[in-house]
């Protein structure tokens, strides 16, 4: 059997491994370093921040953000439902209660079910402490509105960018939105530290205390000495030189994730009842999606076939793919969790398929992608 194509495989090249055997032959082996700090100067200039914490994973820096934000036991939390599991869990990290959203059709958070949130809340007498908002498979959410609602009901908005690294809205960063973004270099996502993450701010105080609280909360004595409860959070030095190489050739991958997409664009072009989830991917006036991933959404009455069938006829032909987030109201874990939905986040986890989109697929990979697609609906036609 030809070798499995993935959906979202790192993209390393011989600059990546010369990075590591720099950061390797300077000795800087434990966590910390100069890479580090090089690292946090390149991403606050990218992402236009004034500050960058870089973090041992995405999920740590959502932990430490909502801490450092005094995020707490008996807090409530406002967050996106459509999104990966961390997203709630570092909030019951600290001890909030987390409060799921539906999305709109984009897959974000829906703005107008955040207002009914608010109103519904604030009627039983409950104050929500922080939006958590999601930009879901790097399309970034509408900001502008969230923040509107959620300063207006008096909570803080620190945006979840794991999955959007890279991506615009109205010509910002997809990290310069909220008082804090989190980010996710996890290996699957557009760019990799192999594991690690980072925290993004303008606020100085956010910043060095989120990077105290991921030292172990060490006091600057020459013993060791604590007055807080800290975490072993930070990125190493290795890693973070990976990283730094990542980062630099970030457009390029983007770019090349923006050629998958166009070809998943053509290829499901007049098949009825598949439409590409998430259209349009980029627009005028300073928004761009970074195309991490790239899903279909599969109407089986009209398409004559349901999302399953698609990717059973994938998997027999050892290609990876899979539904789009099952929804968090929708998971046991979190049975019995307030939310505010309309169906939209349900649909889409019945209805989408993430297709293979990593930058690092070659020609050959997608066509092999095309074909099986190709036969399989050549044959769904004829049965």
């Amino acid at each position: 059997m030809a070798p499995r194509i993935f959906l979202s495989s790192p993209d390393v090249t011989q600059a990546e491994e010369d990075a590591l055997v720099r950061a390797f032959r300077s000795n800087w082996i434990a966590p910390l370093g100069p890479e580090v700090d090089a690292f946090e100067a390149e991403l606050a200039e990218y992402t236009g921040r004034k500050h960058a914490v870089a973090l041992s994973s995405g999920t740590a820096a959502l932990h430490l953000g909502l801490l450092t934000l005094g995020v707490g036991p008996g807090d409530l939390v406002l967050t996106s439902s459509l999104t990966f599991a961390a997203t709630a869990n570092a909030i019951v990290y600290t001890g909030a209660e987390p409060v799921f959203v539906d999305c709109d059709e984009s897959g974000n958070m829906n703005p107008d079910l955040l207002e009914e949130a608010f109103a519904t809340l604030e009627g039983e007498g409950r104050t929500v402490k922080a939006v958590v908002p999601v930009d879901m498979v790097g399309k970034v959410a509408d900001h502008a509105r969230i923040e509107e609602i959620a300063t207006r009901h008096g909570a803080v908005v620190f945006s979840d960018a794991a999955e959007s690294m890279g991506a615009t809205r109205d010509g910002r960063s997809a990290a310069s939105f909220g008082v804090a973004a989190a980010l996710s270099f996890n290996g699957n996502k557009i760019m990799t530290t192999s594991g690690g993450g980072a925290l993004l701010t303008d606020d100085e105080a956010i910043a060095k205390h989120v990077r105290y609280l991921a030292t172990q909360a060490r006091q600057p004595v020459v013993h060791y000495e604590h007055t807080d409860v800290g975490y072993n959070y930070r990125l190493s030095n290795i890693l973070a030189a990976l990283g730094r190489s990542q980062l630099a050739r970030l457009d390029s991958m983007i770019e090349r994730r923006h050629a998958i997409r166009a070809h998943y664009r053509r290829l499901f072009d007049g098949v009825p009842g598949v439409t590409l989830f998430g259209e349009p991917s980029e627009t005028q006036g300073g928004t761009r999606d970074n195309c991490w991933l790239t899903s279909i959404l599969v109407d089986p009455e009209e398409a004559g076939f349901a999302r399953d069938d698609l990717w059973a006829a994938l998997n027999d032909e050892n290609i990876e793919s899979r539904p789009l987030w099952k929804p968090m109201h929708a998971q046991p874990v979190f049975e019995g969790k307030r939310s505010f939905t309309d169906g939209t986040a349900d649909e889409l986890f019945r209805t989408g398929l993430t297709l293979p989109s990593g930058s690092v697929l070659t020609d050959d990979d997608l066509a092999r992608v095309s074909s099986a697609v190709t036969n399989f609906l050549a044959g769904d036609r004829a049965s």
